[in-house]
């Protein structure tokens, strides 16, 4: 693109071209409506002028029939006829009754044919003299044309000799020559002064044929018959009688037509063309006339021409459409040039825009890049020293100490992994925001993971003597495809918060399906009952029916809804494992898992900030209980990755209830075959088939702990109090010996009292006594912290402590029913395990830093590893030159001079050209080529997706992040080194 004042110039060119283009189409329009108008107003001037043209020549021709009508009568009754049948009286009498038939003549004459030397006897039988248009006696020639007959309004005509006069004599020898009506030139009539012609028409013998000669008609011409208008119209120095008035025929036409007062009608006589004589009409204004029409005149003699001349009174009009089409073509095209003129303004704003976006997007995605940078700078700088402290810490405890002592270890090294476990948030924010993490899709035991989450918070529930509790729904897949890792931390951070705010009552975490539980997402889809409408029924006594008996802030986990998730009969673990493995594993399923709390719950101003990064409810949150406000954040992301979402209803001084659901796939697979996969052992299945009755005044606590039982393959019987669950221990054997006994009574704390002792011991005693049990059922009491113990503990075979977990059931009643619990054999002892796996194996450990390099070598020395330390990657890459003794490389990342990158990538381009000349010496000796692949894992601190990223692409096997523990260590040895055996292999 130029520069801008040459665009600007160039688009004030362009629209200079566009406003004359624009007035060049509106002009061409106006031309064209305006040639369109006058192109209708001259066909409508020929149209009338042909009209009238044609009706004054049909007016002109009847008048002529009728003549000629008189003249073959005549002919027929006056000719050769002695006597003849017509006289004076009789022409005179016919024409009179006849003239409405002519109505433009005053009078009819008939001059008879006489030649010279028929006059003297002519005149005898006339009795008068023929006599000239001054009536003088009519000198001698050749022929004469006296007037005989007349009709009585032109008898001023009779004894005239029409062959008197010039005109007259040729105008009767042009009719009888042709036959034809003949009309002289145009004079003004005396009188009205108007224009008239005279008609002459000849009388022929009767028997003359259509087609005769010119000579045939001259001598068989008897006379001529001459039309006049008037006896007082005589023409001026000419002769009586014997006109046309034109003027008067063609105004009683117009007269009788529409649209006369539109146009001027004119008549002119072009005989002569160079001189036309106007007949009718006023002559035409100086100027030039824009519309006129002329149309021919035929009166029937071949010796005049005539014709009509129409033009308008008046100029036509101009159309309005001749100028408001134009001028709104004009704006239309002013407002299109406007519309194109703002669209590419915009558009080169919108270029600009963009120009500016691409270099703020260029700038953006440096400021990423140098923020990941410095996020993996400050993420290893602040682990590597962690590393060191956390590393000589575990040395530490792994001393002979005292208890003061290993106290204040034990507190240091919690409080650095809390320091680690913050870092972990920051980071986790950090790659969430820039859209590269990645979830993994494994399959693990939902259940199971749920306890180990819940176990995370069991002393601290313990300490506040709040109910912690978790409960999964029947027909939630046993086995579920997701990443476990991500799934923990939502749960963590939620059971974490949960625990933290709440001082008394519970936190209750529920896991269903979401389509079975349609109500309770759509209320928290729609977010209602913040600290507004929630309601919980109570019961008889005052409590709530939830899971401690206090109020909580959504009513969807109360009996009343609670009871509906549970099915109708109690399951079998048989069936809960192998039946959801008919379903496919590429079936997905949606989890609403909701943690509710009786905490302090979150004020209604807060609420709407509580995922956000870093914001706490109030400043006294973070006074009073701790923590960053970083882990509702990362779980609502984490949760939006999972294809599902996050929502709370929290009521103040109440409680909260937080709600989030995700998205997994079934699978069919057990975790606990797969060490590698598996999170936590599988339960024992010892206790199959065993008869229980837990007596627990509050029914969503019961359905808790049968839950868990259930899951143990354990058959319990809830009851309300202990009256009904003596009286259901004493029906266990009443008329029919049950297969089965009854092996454990479980009681909550709060339904045993002291006073109670001696009464059940006595009651259970008296059963036994007579015969209605054989053997007493082993008392188990539920307790929520050790002071219930030592109040209520005394007449209980063993007292359990809360959250109930399925294993921790089972580890108690194994103890209490000394039931041998077969060994699984993947179950192996990890430490152990993992000694067998580096015991006398060579390892490099490469790192700047000393004292990593101290906590490194003395991890893997634990486990029976040769260690050998470098301080930096060309020494590590010089020890690795081929061939070399090491089974394994701990590499840092981050060192001056070569950084664990670069080393890693020398090191295996020293492998490929070592490999190939061993395998072109293996080849000629015939032997087996192996491949050499030293397992490098990377040892850092920055443990974001582009390290990662950055470690595989170098070369690398895998990583571990600075601290290292042993769970870490575990999982990344054996994947390498027993890989690389098997592929020795």
């Amino acid at each position: 693109m130029g520069k801008p004042e040459a665009r600007s110039g160039w688009r004030n060119a362009a629209a200079a071209a566009w406003v004359l283009v624009a007035v060049a189409c509106a002009a061409y329009m106006h031309w064209h409506l305006l040639r369109e108008t006058m192109d209708r107003a001259e066909e409508r001037l020929v149209s009338m002028c042909e009209e009238r043209a044609r009706m004054l020549q049909e007016q002109f021709g009847v008048t002529v029939n009728h003549v000629h009508a008189l003249a073959i009568l005549i002919s027929t009754f006056h000719f050769e006829k002695f006597p003849s049948a017509i006289d004076q009286d009789t022409f005179a009498k016919y024409t009179a009754r006849t003239s409405f038939e002519r109505p433009l003549l005053n009078g009819v004459a008939y001059a008879q044919r006489i030649f010279h030397h028929e006059r003297e006897m002519f005149e005898n039988q006339q009795g008068w003299i023929m006599k000239t248009m001054k009536r003088q006696a009519a000198p001698p020639q050749d022929e004469y044309a006296p007037v005989i007959f007349s009709q009585d309004t032109v008898s001023y005509l009779a004894r005239i000799d029409m062959m008197s006069g010039e005109e007259d004599r040729e105008n009767i020898l042009r009719a009888r020559a042709t036959g034809k009506a003949v009309l002289t030139n145009p004079f003004r009539l005396l009188g009205s002064n108007h224009l008239g012609v005279v008609l002459t028409f000849a009388v022929y013998r009767p028997g003359l044929a259509a087609d005769a000669s010119v000579e045939e008609r001259v001598e068989a011409t008897a006379g001529c018959l001459v039309v006049v208008v008037s006896s007082n119209q005589i023409p001026t120095n000419r002769y009586l009688g014997g006109a046309f008035d034109v003027e008067s025929l063609v105004e009683n036409l117009l007269s009788k037509l529409a649209g006369n007062q539109d146009i001027v009608v004119n008549v002119y006589d072009v005989t002569n063309a160079s001189e036309p004589m106007a007949m009718y009409g006023p002559q035409s204004p100086d100027g030039k006339v824009s519309l006129f029409h002329v149309s021919t005149l035929d009166f029937g003699d071949p010796f005049r021409a005539h014709e009509m001349r129409c033009r308008y009174r008046q100029k036509p009009p101009l159309p309005w459409s001749a100028i408001t089409n134009p001028l709104g073509t004009f704006v239309i095209w002013m407002l299109v040039g406007y519309i194109i003129c703002a669209a590419w303004s915009r558009y080169d704003k919108v270029s600009e825009d963009c120009r500016k976006m691409e270099e703020l997007k260029t700038q953006a995605e440096a400021a990423d890049v140098a923020k990941s940078q410095f996020l993996a700078t400050v993420s290893h700088e602040i682990r590597t020293p962690m590393n060191g402290v956390l590393g000589m810490l575990d040395m530490l405890l792994g001393t002979d100490l005292s208890m003061t002592q290993k106290d204040y270890a034990q507190t240091a090294q919690m409080c650095g992994r809390a320091l680690i476990t913050l870092i972990n948030d920051v980071l986790d924010r950090a790659k969430i925001e820039a859209g590269k993490l990645e979830l993994e899709a494994v399959p693990f035991d939902l259940r199971s993971l749920m306890d180990d989450v819940i176990s995370l918070f069991s002393s601290k529930s313990r300490e506040k003597c709040i109910e912690l509790a978790v409960f999964v729904c029947d027909d939630v897949p046993k086995v579920v495809i997701g990443d476990p890792w991500r799934y923990r931390q939502i749960l963590t951070n939620l059971v974490g918060n949960a625990v933290k705010f709440t001082e008394r009552g519970h936190v209750f975490v529920r896991v269903c399906l979401a389509e079975n539980s349609k109500v309770e997402a759509n209320q928290v889809l729609n977010g209602t009952m913040n600290g507004k409408d929630g309601k919980v029924e109570t019961t008889a006594n005052g409590a709530f029916n939830t899971l401690s008996g206090f109020q909580a802030a959504d009513e969807r986990n109360n009996w009343d809804y609670f009871k509906l998730l549970l099915s109708d009969k109690e399951p079998h673990m048989d069936e809960l494992e192998c039946d959801r493995s008919y379903q496919n594993d590429c079936d997905c399923v949606t989890l609403m898992i909701s943690i509710e709390d009786t905490g302090v719950g979150i004020p209604l101003h807060a609420q709407d900030r509580v995922f956000t990064p870093f914001m706490q409810a109030d400043s006294s949150t973070s006074r009073n209980y701790g923590g960053t406000g970083i882990g509702l954040s990362i779980s609502k992301c984490l949760a939006e990755l999972m294809g599902g979402q996050i929502s709370f209803t929290s009521r103040p001084f109440v409680g909260s209830t937080f709600t989030f659901s995700a998205v997994l796939k079934r699978s069919c697979k057990d975790t606990s075959s797969d060490s590698k996969r598996s999170l936590s052992e599988a339960l024992p299945t010892a206790f199959k088939g065993m008869k229980a009755i837990l007596v627990d005044g509050r029914p969503v606590r019961g359905a808790v702990t049968r839950y868990h039982l259930n899951r143990l393959g354990i058959v319990a019987k809830v009851v309300n109090n202990l009256s009904m669950g003596l009286q259901t221990l004493a029906g266990q054997n009443g008329v029919k010996e049950s297969r089965e006994k009854l092996s454990m009574l479980f009681i909550e704390n709060d339904i045993w009292r002291p006073e109670t002792d001696i009464l059940l011991l006595n009651r259970l005693h008296e059963l036994k006594n007579n015969g209605q049990v054989h053997e007493l059922p082993k008392l188990v009491l539920l307790v929520t912290s050790e002071a219930d113990k030592d109040r209520y503990g005394s007449a209980f075979d063993i007292v359990m402590y809360k959250p109930i977990r399925a294993s921790t059931i089972a580890s108690c009643l194994q103890q209490l029913l000394k039931v041998v619990m077969p060994e699984r054999k993947d179950n192996q002892n990890r430490p152990s395990f993992l000694r067998s796996l580096l015991i006398g194996k060579n390892i490099l450990i490469v790192d700047d830093n000393k004292v990593n390099l101290r906590v490194a070598a003395a991890a893997l020395k634990k486990y029976g590893a040769k260690v050998h330390c470098v301080e930096s990657g060309k020494d590590a890459v010089s020890l690795l030159q081929q061939p070399h003794c090491f089974d394994a490389c701990f590499m840092d990342v981050q060192m001056p001079e070569m950084d664990g990158f670069e080393a890693t990538r020398q090191i295996r381009q020293m492998e490929v050209k070592a490999n190939e000349e061993r395998k072109a010496l293996d080849l000629m000796e015939g032997s087996t080529f192996v491949e050499s692949h030293l397992p490098v894992l990377a040892m850092t601190a920055d443990v974001i997706q582009a390290t990662y990223e950055e470690c595989i692409k170098s070369g690398m096997d895998g990583y571990v992040s600075k601290p290292f523990d042993e769970e870490q260590l575990y999982q990344a040895v054996s994947r390498l080194v027993v890989g690389t055996k098997e592929s020795a292999v």
